[in-house]
């Protein structure tokens, strides 16, 4: 089954794989790595300014906008360094992990943002809890916002 929540546990397993390897050693980035993860930020500027998730203040279009950007930008990170996006839903991260799979994992929720929005268009409105759970993995203290401090190279 791929609920969010398979997407959500998913996507944070596979980031914490990646990151372990990272920490550990194990994946050292190499320059096109480290300007992709720079690109990246550079391209889903949440433009919250400086608020903390989630962004209950702003539309239903523009909080799901947003999540639903990232899935966009990952696509084109994947391409532009010919990195192969995964399913994380019910899957277990490859072991070593690296550039590959953490991509997978954020895209994961940048993907579920794309089905809420295609649901936002027909007149559904996705659940607040799972909203504000995909912001809070993007955006703020310890998220995919803050990749860089995870990273030693």
């Amino acid at each position: 089954m791929d609920t969010f929540t398979d997407r959500f546990e998913g996507a944070w397993e596979w980031w914490e794989a990646a990151i372990e390897e990272a920490q550990e050693e194990r994946w050292i980035r190499d320059s096109v790595e480290r300007q992709v993860i720079k690109d990246i930020r550079a391209a889903t500027n949440p433009l919250s300014g400086g608020r903390m998730a989630p962004f209950t203040e702003d539309s239903w279009h523009v909080r799901i906008g947003r999540i639903a950007n990232w899935a966009g930008v990952l696509r084109l990170a994947a391409r532009s360094g010919g990195w192969a996006l995964q399913p994380v839903a019910g899957h277990r991260p490859p072991r070593p992990a690296g550039m590959a799979e953490l991509l997978s994992g954020i895209y994961a929720i940048g993907e579920q943002g794309e089905i809420w929005m295609q649901q936002l268009l027909k007149g559904e409105l996705p659940p607040e809890h799972e909203i504000a759970k995909a912001e809070a993995f993007l955006t703020g203290p310890g998220s995919v916002e803050d990749l860089e401090l995870f990273f030693y190279d």
